[in-house]
């Protein structure tokens, strides 16, 4: 299998323009609102979400300058592998953010915590179940020494591809 071909089902708004700025995790986007507009032909699929109180949006890193196996990630000053970091532009540029979810109208979800850039293409949505997602214990790697500017820390543009301007 050489191709795999993903159809977005809805885009992301958030009051991000554009990468550089934005929080780069949803933790440090904090109370940052957000909508996730579902695509009307997808919107069955919502039956039944308003029942948990976080979702994992699964979405496409659309304005990535390409992929790097070998990234200066943020937080940091050493060169590493994509892998072992969530630097945005890598051989599939999938990007995965937890926010809350406040309310549903329609097929508009209202939600949280987004760190995404306003118009980011949404390839899916899975509910957030800590049973599911939050191993009993974990290693952190490197960013162990960095944790601490995650709070701090905002995307400085260094992945983006060049946008003219409008």
């Amino acid at each position: 299998m050489d191709k795999i071909v993903f159809k977005p089902i809805g885009t992301i708004y958030s009051p991000y323009t554009k990468p550089e700025g934005t929080p780069i995790q949803p933790s440090a986007a904090g109370d940052i609102q957000g909508k996730v507009e579902i695509y009307p032909e997808y919107s069955k699929g919502l039956k039944d979400i308003d029942g948990f109180s976080h979702i994992i949006l699964i979405y496409y890193f659309h304005l990535c300058s390409g992929q790097k196996l070998e990234v200066i990630p943020f937080m940091d000053t050493t060169l590493r592998g994509v892998f072992a970091t969530r630097a945005p532009c890598r051989p599939n540029p999938i990007g995965i953010s937890t926010v809350r979810l406040e309310k549903i109208e329609g097929n508009i979800l209202f939600v949280r915590g987004i760190d995404a850039v306003n118009g980011t293409p949404l390839l899916d949505i899975k509910p957030y179940v800590p049973e599911f997602n939050s191993p009993g214990s974990f290693k952190i790697g490197w960013l162990k020494e960095r944790i601490h500017k995650l709070g701090t820390s905002r995307d400085d543009g260094r992945f983006v591809k060049e946008v003219p301007e409008k």
